[in-house]
């Protein structure tokens, strides 16, 4: 059993500054979090410790790349209670945040819980639990847990701690995805120029640039025509964000290395990853993607809707979220609600999944 006052403010800084600095030492996923998990562990006073990866197409299965000090057995009987596991259930409704198991359940509910009888069937005693969704928007998501098995609660300070890593954490998990295994294949650049399948650019700031695919330049062309460009023949919105990330290091907020750009039918998204430094130079890589959004609004529905209920279903279907809806129309997020339920009621639809599903089958039906 762990026990050990929460850092101060001047401990703090100083762990942080530790853990961020295991986090960005490579983009092997087990090697990073291991190391990472050393140091909260410590300072946490955590006894044991896991980061499970969901398998996108498959809801429900994860790989587990980081484990410490749990019984294999515990992984090998998970699929037996992953349907009652209280703790991924909470922090799927509230991803990004960390929470303790007194905001998850109560103590009895715990005890009755399936997971906390495979626990101890496991002689894994696990009293308390800090846990967090990590989740960058892209199809999958990570976990990660903390347990103690005395019944000393995680502390408000402990779980702000923890919160301010989640950040660095969850784009951890996203670099380590996107490029590790690149970097077991051989030279990163050369791999990242080949086999990504996005294109990218890769820079050494602020004055080198170290390779671009060959599609690159073209795809910003067709997307800033006609913005003011600086070095590198980047957009000036690109260069901006890269400084901005550049002086911030680790110390930025989830979603704020990624810039999203719309167009009608269309989205580019750009990534802003900071590479494993090499002797006297930082790199970053910008990936950009673009997608295409194929379901228009079918004809019929032209003739039903107003033209500002017609501009929310357009911006529906090209995958927007209400919160950017509202925004680009330049109305409050209830006026927003208030067209999408209009909508819903004129097409006899349920909800926005089914309404972008049925446009999707009609303009299958149309190209057909």
């Amino acid at each position: 059993m762990r026990m050990k006052n929460p850092p101060d403010s001047m401990q703090g800084e100083q762990v942080l500054l530790e853990v961020m600095t295991a986090l960005t030492s490579s983009l092997d996923l087990k090697e990073v979090f291991s190391e990472s998990y050393g140091i909260l562990s410590r300072v946490l006073a955590a006894d044991f410790g896991g980061l499970c990866v969901s398998r996108p197409g498959t809801p429900g299965q994860y790989d587990w790349p980081m484990v410490r000090d749990m019984p294999q057995a515990f992984f090998d009987r998970y699929p037996e209670i992953s349907d009652e596991c209280f703790v991924s259930f909470a922090v799927m409704q509230r991803p990004n945040t960390v929470l303790r198991d007194t905001e998850m359940l109560s103590r009895q509910e715990m005890w009755n819980s399936a997971m906390y009888s495979l626990c101890l069937e496991m002689d894994m005693r696990v009293e308390r639990v800090m846990s967090v969704l990590l989740d960058m928007g892209l199809g999958w998501h990570s976990g990660f847990t903390l347990y103690r098995e005395n019944r000393k609660a995680f502390s408000e300070q402990e779980q702000a701690f923890l919160q301010r890593l989640t950040p660095i954490l969850a784009r951890t998990v996203r670099n380590c995805l996107m490029l590790g295994d690149l970097v077991r294949q051989g030279d990163l650049l050369e791999q990242l120029f080949r086999h990504t399948g996005l294109e990218s650019i890769v820079l050494s700031p602020p004055t080198t640039e170290l390779m671009r695919t060959p599609r690159s330049t073209a795809l910003l062309h067709r997307w800033f025509p006609d913005a003011p460009c600086g070095r590198f023949g980047l957009p000036l919105v690109l260069l901006d964000a890269l400084e901005w990330l550049s002086r911030s290091g680790q110390r930025m907020l989830a979603g704020q290395d990624v810039l999203t750009f719309r167009r009608p039918g269309r989205s580019l998204k750009v990534t802003f990853l900071r590479l494993p430094a090499h002797p006297g130079r930082t790199p970053w890589a910008l990936l950009f993607q673009e997608v295409f959004h194929g379901a228009q609004v079918p004809a019929e529905w032209r003739k039903r809707l107003t033209p500002r209920e017609l501009d929310v279903v357009e911006r529906v279907l090209n995958g927007w979220d209400n919160q950017t809806i509202a925004e680009d129309m330049g109305s409050s997020l209830n006026t927003l609600k208030t067209h999408l339920k209009r909508v819903f009621v004129k097409l006899a639809v349920p909800s926005r999944s089914k309404l972008i599903l049925l446009a999707q089958e009609r303009s299958a039906e149309v190209a057909g």
